[in-house]
């Protein structure tokens, strides 16, 4: 069958005490990998992929075999996989590229997919944003913390991030905020001002916020936040003409 559908998916927070079962949670996510394999020619991961995630220069995190392994043999047989650093991940660096073929992206990412313009992004840093998330996205993109905290004992580290991603996410579930309507979004504002100055673009499509969105922002432009796959199980599938979002096992 020929590959000819664009998947995008974002927020699995694989590795997150949140689960009460996380491979359970792997598992679902590898039977809809199995599902879109047949004609998936692209999937696009937009971020939060792990819940944390750090390589050292000989240690990666434990876990997350079954998800790599099927991300690997998919990009070994043909599909492409793209991976967007997420607030929770944006240690990735050159482990997934070797071991899964994943092409990696730090940045948002405009490009063409059939004739059509799409903007990628994982949307943090995106938009209006606090002065605190500011700061904590400085810090743990800076190299030279990034060095410090690379020679720090792995064991310690890891535990230590875990802890502070862990009571990040608790936090974030707590005080979730939902839709805040068109002339609120962070996001949606941001693809507004981005238009603006860039009109034509077809499709943006954003993680980050946990909530389905799916909105017209004019005649041609769409924005859509394609969920996660904690509450939701969603993501959107391009299939060359139309771009819609769908529920695996909602």
């Amino acid at each position: 069958m020929t590959k000819e559908k664009t998947y995008f998916a974002s927020d699995m927070h694989f590795g997150s005490d949140i689960f009460e079962d996380p491979i359970t949670s792997e598992k679902r996510f590898i039977r809809w990998l199995n599902l879109i394999q047949k004609d998936a020619k692209a999937i696009y991961l937009l971020g939060d992929v792990f819940d944390f995630w750090f390589e050292y220069k000989k240690v990666v995190p434990q876990g997350f075999t079954r998800v790599l392994g099927k991300l690997a043999e998919m990009h070994d047989n043909g599909t492409e996989i793209h991976f967007f650093i997420g607030n929770h991940d944006m240690w990735v660096f050159d482990y997934l590229p070797k071991e899964i073929g994943a092409i990696i992206y730090r940045e948002p990412l405009l490009t063409e997919i059939d004739g059509k313009k799409f903007y990628l992004a994982h949307g943090d840093g995106l938009g209006e944003e606090s002065r605190y998330s500011q700061f904590i996205r400085s810090v743990f993109r800076n190299r030279i913390c990034q060095f410090f905290f690379a020679h720090f004992p792995s064991a310690w580290g890891i535990e230590l991030a875990r802890r502070w991603s862990t009571h990040s996410r608790k936090k974030n579930i707590a005080n979730a905020i939902p839709y805040l309507g068109e002339n609120k979004e962070p996001l949606v504002l941001y693809a507004k001002k981005y238009l603006r100055e860039n009109p034509k673009v077809d499709y943006f499509i954003f993680g980050h916020r946990h909530i389905l969105l799916d909105l017209m922002l004019n005649q041609q432009s769409r924005i859509m936040i394609v969920g996660d796959w904690m509450e939701y199980f969603s993501y959107a599938v391009f299939d060359g003409k139309e771009l819609y979002l769908e529920q695996f096992e909602a």
